[in-house]
């Protein structure tokens, strides 16, 4: 058990470092626009506008369950208007940003790693390096913008329909007039709430993009190799979303506080 325990935190360790040397690549290879440019909408249109379907689901069934869940919590004990805020509260700032994020660690992180990976080792990488391709230029920077970019895009979709979605339970389970939740979704309601949220979301992008390209450039071993890349890059995006999501609390939220 120690020896299994100490192989997993060695190899998240060398996935980490990794994804700090490619970072580094990526940020000097970003110099070469033109290598990297004419590949940014169409990774933009798979990442993103792609990805908008699960994160509209995602939002719509989060956003009844917290106000079924607020009504529950405030039964006889506090207005039933503060069933707004807690939707409001909750949807952009915590729930719409990582559950979000959970799912496109799955669907995008695991995409770029067996891409990547199935480009690895058929040696398509090695072909790019041949032609004189920077495959850093190519492969990474693209897909590492393109995340950062349109992952606030989805939240911020998921935000607006998680809200409309708790609202519209509100009305039809709840008897809560549309007077009485949007009183309490604006009673506590700050830009800052949107601004959290959406940064939160665009260092999920990173952090996904980022992983999914250290996994998939460093597989080996075929067809094996390539779902084991996949399978790592899903499990190290959603530790990492855990970690950034802890960090922004304890570094923004914190510091508000006081």
């Amino acid at each position: 058990m120690i020896e299994t325990i100490g192989r997993v935190a060695r190899e998240a360790l060398e996935s980490f470092g990794a994804a700090g040397r490619l970072t580094a690549e990526a940020i000097r290879s970003s110099r070469d626009v033109k290598t990297w440019w004419p590949n940014l909408v169409p990774q933009a249109r798979q990442l993103g506008v792609d990805s908008l379907p699960i994160g509209i689901l995602i939002a719509l069934f989060t956003g009844v369950v917290l106000a079924l869940l607020a009504s529950y919590s405030f039964t006889g004990a506090v207005p039933r208007y503060l069933v707004g805020t807690l939707v409001q509260k909750t949807v952009m700032m915590e729930l719409a940003p990582v559950l979000t994020g959970l799912a496109l660690a799955g669907r995008v992180g695991a995409n770029i790693a067996a891409e990547l990976g199935t480009m690895r080792v058929t040696e398509q990488v090695d072909a790019l390096e041949t032609l004189a391709f920077d495959p850093v230029a190519f492969l990474v920077v693209p897909r590492v913008l393109a995340g950062v970019i349109m992952f606030p895009v989805v939240v911020g979709v998921a935000m607006f329909i998680g809200l409309g979605a708790g609202w519209i339970a509100s009305l039809v389970l709840l008897d809560l007039s549309s007077i009485e939740f949007l009183k309490g979704a604006r009673l506590f309601f700050d830009a800052f709430d949107v601004r959290y949220g959406l940064v939160k979301s665009a260092s999920f992008g990173f952090a996904v993009t980022i992983l999914g390209c250290v996994n998939g450039l460093g597989t080996r071993g075929g067809a094996q190799g390539v779902g084991a890349a996949a399978t790592r890059a899903v499990v190290q995006s959603a530790v990492m979303i855990l970690v950034l999501d802890a960090f922004w609390a304890m570094v923004w939220l914190l510091g508000r506080a006081r």
